[in-house]
């Protein structure tokens, strides 16, 4: 039960009155003025006790009444039986009950309130070449506004003349400042820690990042957790317990004050306060992390979650797909007017796969058209004309459904499906004409994460997903999920989390419109990076504000703690409560010593559950300066592209001309010499200054042998191409070839996604 709680000013004054009163009367007393102090006492308590009867009879006409009684009998019936002093000590307790509240509360939504106070109140927008200032809500997308230093971007837009130097601590967390060129997207509420730039704004303030961060902050401070109805119901039980106790005492002693004393030790109505106080300071330690949880509900059902399924696009990889190459299925259509006439249909597409495809034709200044007659099944797949012909794009399943030849359709999807990576099939006038494979990376913390949260005591991790089954079952295995569910529709990606949900409390984490069905099936949604007004974040329960997956990891374990501080502090204050009461009943505690004890366990419950604050993972100091990792890591993704370029060789190695083929082989030697000396830098001076800061003989001797392996292989890809200087290759030259660049491709992979997790557990991220 939450005491109804007095406006601040009424509460600092009962506070400072109950002080005052108890303290002149203790003078008093002490110089001998027995008579006075006992009016001193009694005065202090009938202060406190006039608001406190208010409030007791407005819930009891609501039916909401709880230990607030047992606080209105003790005071009372200390009162009437001229314990002055003792009813003066309940009185303070429960302005300090409430004061601490206030502070708690105050505390506690410190990062929310925040938030809502940097909401920006104008913009300056260019207008023929005129600056004027305007109302944020009169912001239109198009519109170009000029961001000024210690300006907060009112809106999401694009840069059109910076580059912008800005502070995304606010909503992220992150201290580090970030640099955006012209071109690059840009959220609405991140501060502009440099010099002022241009940018064209791609909607309104309503539809922007920060006005749906705002209304989830205040759907977070206006809900109230299950644990805290929890408290209530505790508090319906405990009233009768406790009259049941005091009326014992007093029929087997006779002695009215035993009575007394047992009201007096079981007043924690500020106890009772503790797992509101620890919820609530869940909820705002997680927003400093750039974790948006609309309310304790969330934060109770994230700390007793044991399963957690998760999308694979755009949530397990980077969501940032690149088309790395385009398979025909023998039809007349070249490569490049297959992605034309793919690409135009796809501009009307919401898939995350849609804008890459759209962007590799722009590359190439493909002339898009504009699709008609457009239909789009969520997850499956998008069909319409283009040009006057009829392109279906989507999984495999849903593009066939029209095909006229379904042996060959299925022959070219098994060519396909020998290669990893996300793929897109199309067909054109119901025939297949291809596949597109994309590059989606997976997210470099994901395996690390997945297998923190299992020893948060997530006991199964699912990766739902609609692409193909050997295209799942590969990032399943990478990552180290427990289950992989592919091919699924979104329908079937919310029957899979309601079949979970009937054997344990599950999570969802996704980022796409797609998953907002299963975020919001879910008993807690977790939505990725998301816009502040996009469906999966209004779905959600949770929205990270920054795009990382440990985010995830960080929610779950605030949210065990902070329900954990809660359960901790309202069990042991009742169970302190009730051997107090049994001493009480006993003889053992008189009123005014009863009432001393109860202050003191109900201020240890509070100040215990404001340690929901803070705590958390220890981390000690840095093994790599701060940036370096993020330095490390950024070559890493250069680095990628090239190393995919191996595999990418190896695969059509038969069918190339001599010289095509002994110029790519040129161009791969080139490469290999730039990732052969990123890795000699590695181990000459990363690997040597981690080393000396862990301490022990050689704690990177592994990634130093994955080094001396690449190493070597190197070396055996370098012979056999002296080999072939002089010569074309035979069949056992390309095998040998094929086997050495599987292997490169194959190790570096695996020491790129080790050196990351690396990077990523020493910096504390």
């Amino acid at each position: 039960m939450r005491l109804t709680r007095p406006p601040l000013n009424l509460t600092t004054a009962l506070f400072a009155a109950a002080v005052i009163g108890l303290a002149g009367g203790s003078l008093l007393w002490a110089a001998g003025e027995h008579r006075a102090a006992d009016a001193a006492f009694a005065i202090t308590a009938f202060v406190a006790l006039v608001p406190l009867a208010w409030t007791t009879l407005i819930a009891l006409a609501r039916r909401e009444a709880g230990v607030d009684v047992i606080a209105l009998l003790a005071m009372a019936g200390a009162l009437a039986l001229g314990e002055y002093l003792a009813g003066a000590v309940v009185g303070l307790m429960l302005a300090t009950g409430r004061a601490l509240e206030e502070y708690a509360g105050d505390r506690a939504e410190r990062e929310l309130s925040a938030l809502l106070k940097r909401a920006p109140r104008s913009a300056q927008r260019l207008r023929d070449g005129i600056l004027e200032s305007i109302p944020v809500e009169a912001v239109v997308a198009g519109d170009t506004l000029v961001i000024r230093e210690g300006d907060i971007l009112p809106v999401d837009g694009v840069v059109t003349r910076g580059p912008a130097t800005l502070d995304e601590s606010a909503l992220t967390g992150e201290s580090r400042l970030v640099e955006r060129d012209r071109g690059d997207r840009l959220r609405s509420g991140v501060a502009n820690a440099g010099p002022s730039f241009e940018m064209r704004a791609t909607g309104s303030a309503e539809e922007s990042t920060y006005a749906g961060i705002i209304r989830m902050v205040r759907e977070a401070q206006a809900s109230k957790a299950p644990l805290v109805r929890m408290a209530d119901r505790y508090a319906t039980v405990f009233v009768p317990v406790t009259l049941a106790t005091a009326g014992a005492a007093w029929a087997f002693s006779g002695d009215p004050v035993r009575a007394l004393s047992v009201l007096v030790v079981a007043t924690p109505c500020p106890l009772l306060l503790a797992a509101p106080v620890a919820i609530v300071s869940g909820v705002s330690r997680a927003a400093r992390r750039g974790i948006v949880v609309k309310g304790g509900a969330a934060i109770e059902t994230l700390g007793r979650a044991r399963a957690l399924y998760l999308d694979k696009t755009g949530t397990l990889t980077l969501g940032a797909p690149h088309v790395r190459r385009t398979l025909l299925a023998g039809t007349a259509l070249d490569e490049a007017e297959l992605l034309r006439l793919a690409a135009s249909l796809d501009q009307l597409s919401s898939h995350v796969l849609a804008s890459s495809l759209v962007a590799s034709a722009r590359e190439r200044n493909l002339p898009l058209a504009l699709p008609s007659d457009v239909s789009e099944s969520a997850g499956a797949g998008i069909a319409g004309n283009v040009d006057g012909r009829a392109v279906r794009l989507g999984l495999f399943a849903w593009v066939s459904r029209e095909v006229a030849d379904r042996q060959a359709a299925a022959r070219f999807e098994r060519r396909v499906m020998r290669h990893e990576g996300s793929v897109i099939f199309a067909a054109v006038d119901s025939e297949i004409a291809g596949a597109f494979l994309f590059d989606d990376p997976v997210r470099p913390e994901a395996p690390r994460v997945l297998r923190m949260v299992k020893r948060r005591g997530i006991s199964e991790t699912v990766m739902l997903t609609g692409d193909h089954a050997a295209i799942a079952e590969a990032v399943g295995i990478a990552i180290g999920v427990d289950q992989v569910m592919s091919e699924l529709a979104p329908e079937e990606k919310v029957a899979a989390v309601r079949q979970s949900q009937r054997e344990r409390t599950t999570i969802m984490v996704g980022d796409g419109i797609n998953d907002a069905p299963a975020l919001a099936a879910a008993d807690a949604g977790i939505a990725m990076g998301a816009r502040g007004a996009t469906a999966s974040s209004e779905a959600a329960d949770v929205v990270l504000v920054v795009d990382r997956l440990d985010r995830v990891l960080e929610a779950i374990e605030i949210a065990q703690r902070s329900r954990g501080i809660a359960v901790q502090s309202m069990v042991a204050g009742m169970a302190l409560s009730f051997v107090a009461m049994g001493l009480a009943a006993a003889g053992l505690l008189a009123p005014v010593f009863g009432a001393l004890l109860q202050e003191g366990i109900d201020a240890a419950a509070i100040l215990n559950a404001l340690r929901a604050l803070g705590g958390g993972r220890r981390q000690g100091p840095p093994l790599l300066p701060p940036g370096v990792a993020e330095a490390l890591r950024a070559e890493h993704r250069d680095l990628l592209p090239k190393v995919q370029t191996f595999g990418d060789l190896a695969d059509v190695l038969g069918d190339l001309p001599p010289d095509e083929l002994r110029e790519r082989l040129a161009r791969i030697r080139e490469t290999l010499a730039d990732v052969l000396e990123h890795e000699r830098n590695d181990e000459r001076q990363v690997y040597t200054g981690i080393a000396e800061r862990m301490g022990g003989d050689d704690p990177l001797a592994a990634m130093s042998r994955t080094h001396q392996e690449i190493f070597h292989l190197a070396g055996t890809f370098e012979r056999a191409y002296a080999g072939l200087e002089h010569r074309e290759p035979d069949a056992e030259d390309l095998v040998d070839l094929r086997r050495t660049l599987y292997a490169l491709t194959a190790i570096l992979r695996l020491n790129i996604a080790q050196e990351e997790e690396l990077y990523l557990s020493i910096e504390g991220a």
